[in-house]
């Protein structure tokens, strides 16, 4: 719809656009549904890269440099980004919700390496229950240094995950 409406957007109102229709459409439930067949991240990838051509200038750039411009991170990103802040929420009770039903904390940590919320990871017998938000999101949850998870507010448990070079994928 917006690239039917508008042919050559300047940068601000393409922001404006995007952040207020495309975006919700990409991250919609996103914890609950977080695509992991190689066909969903292909089809919301293409929306995205789609949307980043109709801006004048940079239309006809690559892709990771339209991001780049544009300041935007992959959705990929974004998704582990969201997940980390809802296991931050869930621990430290900022939700109204049970956590030991979802999540687990590992016992045999003893406390020598890494933060105190460290996560059990159990195995799973089954390919669909590896991506199930409870699995997914444990070994990157364990890998953040402890000045990130010990954040006393919400806030600045984001500000520290933004700038933590820990929580980059391509390490994971």
């Amino acid at each position: 719809m917006v690239s039917r409406q508008f042919r050559d957007l300047d940068k601000a109102s393409f922001l404006i656009l995007y952040k207020g229709f495309i975006r919700p459409y990409l991250e919609y439930a996103i914890q609950a549904w977080s695509p992991y067949l190689k066909k969903d991240i292909a089809y919301l990838w293409k929306v995205q890269r789609r949307a980043t051509k109709i801006i004048k200038g940079i239309g006809s750039m690559p892709y990771s440099k339209r991001l780049d411009e544009l300041k935007f991170t992959t959705l990929e990103k974004r998704r582990l980004r969201r997940d980390l802040i809802e296991v931050y929420k869930l621990l430290t009770g900022r939700e109204n919700i049970d956590h030991t039903a979802i999540l687990q904390l590992d016992d045999s940590c003893y406390g020598t390496r890494g933060h105190k919320y460290k996560l059990k990871k159990y195995r799973s017998r089954l390919d669909i229950r590896k991506h199930f938000f409870s699995n997914r999101v444990v070994s990157h949850w364990n890998s953040l240094p402890s000045h990130v998870v010990d954040a006393d507010t919400v806030l600045t448990f984001k500000k520290r995950l933004d700038v933590c070079n820990e929580w980059d994928i391509q390490s994971w």
